[in-house]
């Protein structure tokens, strides 16, 4: 029979993987370093591999470190979201969950959510964190986090549940001739310039499908770090630039420098959704996640296939 390392072993080979250093494997482990060091040692010696490259100053994992590491990560986190599963209470939903979230939607969705799901689960804990959504379904993926939040899914080996659709709105300065309206055709903004989010953002490619629709371009030059910064540049005439709507209606009042128009004739929307890995031990709590995140959808009147307009952010609304 081939060697098999425990599940401790691949504890500790994530634990150095992650922090690139066995002192600080060991004290997150609560072990010693030389148990851990020797734990490592063993599990080398097993498969016949060197994991780690050990020197004075640093410890970097070997392409076969690097490749045990990965599959010990996504092994433990299924290992761990079934046990959650056979011993969690209903009413905790697992007692913890590690949520993705972009910046451009969580904090103006969760902010709504996150109250409601405390009063319905007041024993489940919750942790956010914010990256692009890119990044997000790669540590949804890997194990690093439970799900996410956000724009639907398109790495493969994830599923998901749409909650809503948002409006996309365009962003001109105040000062553009065409702030005045509250609408816009496409072929008003042929020959404009568009500011857009780096890569890993689903906004990336709404700005990539308008600049093909309209006949505008991309600053290739600019790369935004995040809607704040962008709308900042718009404000000084940098370029117009995509908006979506939960941002849109928490971030911008009608004194703004930037002006928001809706299309008349481009009906792109960003489809919102609750996604995990396939097969996750833990798919029941997600769809509860999901079941309470369509009550915040409603009530901010994003749920469903809107047909219809929805007209321009209002502060009046939720």
């Amino acid at each position: 029979m081939p060697f098999r390392p425990s599940f401790r072993q691949l504890e500790y080979v994530v634990a150095v993987d992650d922090l690139r250093h066995f002192g600080r494997a060991a004290k997150r482990c609560h072990v010693s370093q030389p148990t851990l060091s020797v734990q490592v040692s063993l599990v080398e010696e097993g498969l016949g591999v060197t994991l780690f490259e050990r020197t004075s100053s640093q410890v970097v994992p070997t392409p076969a470190g690097e490749r045990l590491a990965k599959g010990a990560r996504l092994l433990l986190s299924s290992f761990d979201d079934l046990l959650q599963d056979l011993s969690a209470q209903a009413s905790s939903l697992g007692g913890m969950m590690r949520i993705g979230t972009p910046a451009s939607f969580g904090p103006h969705f969760l902010r709504w959510l996150l109250p409601d799901l405390h009063e319905q689960y007041p024993d489940l804990q919750v942790y956010i964190r914010e990256d692009s959504p890119a990044a997000l379904e790669a540590a949804v993926a890997d194990g690093t986090l439970d799900c996410g939040i956000g724009p639907s899914p398109e790495r493969a080996g994830l599923s998901f549940r749409p909650i809503g659709r948002e409006t996309i709105f365009l962003g001109v300065p105040a000062e553009h001739s065409l702030s005045a309206r509250g609408t816009v055709e496409l072929q008003e903004i042929a020959g404009e310039t568009l500011l857009a989010l780096g890569r890993g953002h689903r906004l990336l490619e709404n700005v990539r499908h308008l600049a093909a629709a309209s006949g505008a371009h991309i600053n290739d030059d600019f790369e935004g770090s995040s809607l704040d910064a962008i709308r900042q540049m718009v404000s000084i005439g940098m370029g117009l630039s995509l908006f979506p709507e939960l941002y849109a209606r928490s971030e911008f009042r009608g004194e703004d420098d930037v002006k928001l128009l809706e299309f008349k004739d481009w009906d792109e929307r960003r489809e919102v959704s609750v996604y995990w890995r396939e097969g996750s031990g833990r798919e029941r709590h997600y769809q509860a996640l999901a079941d309470a995140a369509d009550v915040i959808a409603i009530k901010l009147g994003i749920a469903g296939d809107r047909k219809g307009k929805s007209g321009t952010p209002s502060k009046n609304r939720p």
